[in-house]
């Protein structure tokens, strides 16, 4: 065997090593981003799920009805009475 096949079997042979365990390397990686993204898929719908529960939350607070409620009960507002209404003209 001539001196460049004894030199070239041990360094293709580290090349091949060399690339396997970066297969490896890279394949663990993208199963750790794999489960970060689902962690974070997970994360989303759960805050979904709430800013959705939040906008039904401020929907039955801001009807019509309840703000009336609170106008009477909490601010002792009452609805004038047509003698006691006064039109301003600009």
């Amino acid at each position: 065997m001539s001196a460049l096949v004894r030199l070239a079997i041990p360094l293709l042979t580290a090349l091949v090593l060399a690339a396997s365990l970066a297969v490896v390397w890279s394949k663990h990686e993208a199963r750790n981003l794999f489960i970060e993204l689902q962690g974070l898929n997970e994360q989303r719908d759960r805050l979904d799920i709430e800013w959705g529960q939040l906008k039904l939350e401020q929907s039955a607070w801001a009807t019509h009805g309840r703000v009336e409620q609170v106008a009477r009960e909490d601010l002792k507002m009452v609805i004038p009475k047509a003698a006691e209404v006064r039109i301003v003209e600009p």
